[in-house]
């Protein structure tokens, strides 16, 4: 048994269907700035590899671009303008390393805390991140470096890694790390120090514990991690810290047995969702047909065009709105809208494939994606189309748990 199992024992990972993996330049950077290293890395492709083939969804976030760029051009130094630089140098080699590595096809996706801010660039970068989910690639996430600036900056990977599991819905954040998990104390200076397995909250005390550098190579430390793990709990998402460089650590998260520390979610994802979408004023209404009534209280589906009746209103894209059946306006649902209401009024009616020559482009072929739809019956259809299509039983798992 390895030194991070032995001191981590097996617990299970709560029930997933998708989750972000966040993966550091500690466990990608190879010895004496020798660019990208494979040797912890393709473990951890297995893995994303093992959770599709369960039919689960991974979005990898991903460092290393600035230890890749300073293998090409050996210089010396740090600042941001270089770190800008090198970043620029290395994403080319860190997205080939990850796709020699990943039998599909990957996507570079760079993110700045900008796009997360403002409203249009978030919607267009979660339709983004969803379309390349569907079509079976592997996102690889990391901050654009080369553009982003102090005040823009997100700070790390980690801190990245939770903004983008709440912008994907994740139902689990993955944090690899070069140490077992969490302890009492510094694993390498206190000989008293003790793993932690779970944590219900992250306080401050547990903060200034988790205090300490990164290393060299990284720009995060423990801290940044519980933090991050504290901002996805908020969202209804755990966070499992583990050791990235353990080969038996991490094949066993395959199994669902996590040798790590697990940090609860303060909430359910879904639920605290699902209040949000009831509650949060409606600035319209789209009356819809009698069969897309029927798929989104039965098959979970999302609202398409070509079941919309008609629109009311005025809303721009992402406000809420709600659904009601055309022939006795009940009202059935309420979500977040893919296309504003004059966008809306000229699709109407259509097939998703006219989206785009009606309109001369296209968001998706959603007008409400069923991520963001609640029923005001009872469940969301994501919710709805997870349980009628439930490979792995872990989200029947979950529904009894709630019970």
């Amino acid at each position: 048994m390895s030194a991070a199992a032995k001191d981590f024992a097996a617990q299970p990972l709560p029930p997933w269907r998708r989750a972000v993996l966040k993966v550091g330049s500690s466990l990608l950077a190879g010895f004496e700035g020798g660019g990208l290293d494979p040797r912890y890395a393709a473990g951890l492709a297995r893995f994303i590899e093992s959770a599709r083939e369960q039919q689960r969804e991974v979005v990898l976030v991903s460092s290393g671009a600035v230890a890749a760029g300073r293998s090409r051009i050996h210089t010396g130094g740090d600042g941001l303008v270089l770190r800008q630089a090198l970043a620029s140098l290395g994403q080319a080699s860190l997205i080939a390393f990850w796709q020699q590595l990943s039998g599909v096809p990957v996507a570079q996706v760079l993110l700045t805390h900008d796009d997360l801010r403002n409203r249009r660039r978030y919607l267009n970068a979660r339709a983004s991140l969803r379309e390349l989910l569907r079509l079976g690639a592997l996102p690889v996430i990391n901050e654009n470096d080369t553009v982003a600036v102090d005040e823009l900056k997100l700070g790390d990977n980690d801190n990245l890694a939770a903004a983008v599991a709440s912008l994907v819905d994740a139902d689990l954040l993955l944090i690899a790390t070069d140490i077992g998990g969490l302890y009492s104390g510094h694993p390498q200076r206190d000989p008293t120090a003790r793993p932690i397995g779970h944590v219900a909250t992250v306080t401050p005390e547990l903060l200034v514990t988790a205090s300490g550098g990164a290393g060299a190579l990284g720009t995060g430390g423990m801290r940044t991690k519980l933090e991050a793990a504290a901002k996805a709990a908020t969202a209804g998402i755990a966070t499992a810290l583990f050791c990235g460089r353990d080969a038996e650590v991490v094949a066993a998260l395959a199994q669902d047995r996590l040798h790590g520390t697990l940090v609860a979610a303060h909430s359910d994802r879904l639920r605290a969702r699902k209040q949000w979408l009831r509650h949060a004023p409606a600035s319209g209404s789209l009356h819809i047909d009698a069969g897309a009534a029927n798929a989104l209280r039965v098959r979970g589906a999302s609202l398409l065009p070509g079941g919309v009746v008609a629109v009311e209103g005025e809303f721009r894209r992402g406000d809420v709105v709600e659904l009601r059946v055309a022939a006795d306006g009940e009202a059935i649902g309420r979500g977040l809208v893919q296309y504003n209401s004059v966008e809306l009024g000229r699709i109407k009616g259509r097939h998703s494939r006219d989206i785009e020559a009606v309109l001369g482009f296209r968001y998706g072929e959603s007008v409400v994606h069923r991520d963001d739809l609640v029923m005001l019956g009872g469940r969301t259809p994501a919710e709805v189309g997870a349980i009628a299509a439930d490979p792995t039983g872990a989200v029947a798992a979950n529904e009894r748990n709630r019970a």
